[in-house]
């Protein structure tokens, strides 16, 4: 394709979505019972900020920000680290995660799984959830690091879990496998509630909104799946493997495939309202989506900002390396890494750049950002911490 890129447009544009309704053993529950759909993440306790992934941040962040330290975690770093009041969680290459002050990086504890730790922890309440390439997903308890379950599953675990609350109040945590299969277990058992199979790995997170587990997957499907019990509702053919995490925001669903195409989906009617493609570059970073734009990272070592009612192209931004990681909107900023070595913060409005810092290391890994600070994982093994100029 040409500079001038390529959009789809499919139907009308969005509508108003009323709050879905989900059926499930003779009671009718509302959507709000199995999510926590925030707008924007006030904390960061979870890959993307919040369940439905949308990858946006309340945190201001002003023209410049300072490295105020650095963690060694002894291998190449592609989790993405959460925050929750003064502690950070991140899993290396090292098969370890790891827990360290926010304020300085002082190791609080760690705790050793039998693979590398690709998938970024959750945490709720006092519990981190996370999986592992040995196959297997954590429950560990936040202060400690002590062992409160594991659950095995029958092949690596690359993505983050996410999670939701039933109708009584207690938590699921849903995650997918390279097993074929999304899994969602009681968070303070580990108890299997249900099983949802698919026909290829899962490599992605899922998304948690208006009653449903949302997902792509590597057979080429955007899935559909009902939280309250794991049954189908919809299978949306997207013509290629997704290894990106979808993000959804009112009732419409934002990934990118490996055919060179991003897309947004009606989950409700499994219609896609629009495509774009740009140049013959997958994607693997996921979105972040906010009421206006839709900013995604690509292989084309691009980032990529397109109207989300239309998937309009509003601005490109060049870098020098692949785009895995996935981007964060926070305020009039937008953060994201690059391959080339570099931690970018572009202005939202243009994507003109307004700061930048070499780490000399790909980043792969996703950053964080919440009260000001920016966290982010290289394949240095480093976790390097940001934080506003002090006077």
């Amino acid at each position: 394709m040409g500079m001038t890129g390529l959009y789809r447009q499919h139907g009308a544009a969005f509508g108003g979505w009323r709050i879905a309704r989900v059926v499930a053993l003779g009671l009718v529950l509302s959507a709000a019972v199995w999510t926590v759909d925030a707008g924007a993440a006030e904390a960061w306790t979870m890959f993307r900020g919040q369940p439905a992934n949308l990858g946006v941040s309340t945190s201001p962040l002003g023209d410049t920000l300072v490295l105020r330290w650095t963690y060694d975690t002894g291998e190449a770093i592609r989790s993405s680290p959460v925050v929750d009041g003064d502690r950070i969680w991140i899993g290396s290459d090292s098969g370890v995660v790891h827990a360290v002050t926010l304020p300085d990086g002082v190791p609080i504890w760690r705790f050793a799984t039998d693979g590398p730790v690709e998938a970024s922890p959750v945490v709720v309440d006092d519990l981190v959830f996370v999986g592992s390439g040995d196959a297997v997903l954590y429950a560990l308890e936040a202060a400690s690091g002590n062992l409160r379950w594991k659950y095995p599953t029958e092949d690596r675990i690359a993505a983050a879990a996410n999670w939701m609350r039933d109708a009584t109040g207690r938590v699921r945590i849903v995650v997918g496998s390279y097993d074929g299969r999304v899994h969602c277990v009681d968070a303070a058992t580990g108890n299997v509630i249900w099983v949802y199979e698919t026909e290829n790995y899962v490599n992605g997170s899922v998304a948690i909104a208006d009653g449903m587990v949302v997902f792509g997957g590597c057979d080429g499907l955007l899935h559909v799946v009902r939280a309250a019990d794991g049954e189908v509702v919809r299978r949306i053919p997207l013509g290629s493997y997704v290894a990106a995490t979808a993000a959804v925001k009112m009732g419409h669903a934002y990934v990118g495939h490996y055919d060179n195409v991003f897309l947004c989906a009606d989950i409700h009617s499994g219609r896609v309202v629009w495509e774009y493609q740009d140049r013959p570059f997958a994607f693997f970073s996921s979105a972040a989506v906010a009421d206006d734009l839709v900013v995604v990272g690509g292989r084309d070592k691009r980032v990529h900002a397109l109207r989300r009612t239309d998937g309009q192209r509003q601005w490109v931004f060049q870098t020098r390396g692949r785009v895995d990681s996935s981007p964060v909107i926070c305020g009039n900023r937008v953060v994201v890494g690059s391959e080339d070595g570099r931690l970018y913060m572009l202005d939202r409005t243009n994507g003109e750049l307004v700061w930048s810092y070499d780490i000399g290391e790909a980043l792969v890994a996703s950053p964080a950002v919440v009260s000001g600070w920016v966290l982010v994982g290289a394949d240095d093994g480093r976790l390097y911490a940001f934080g506003p100029r002090v006077p």
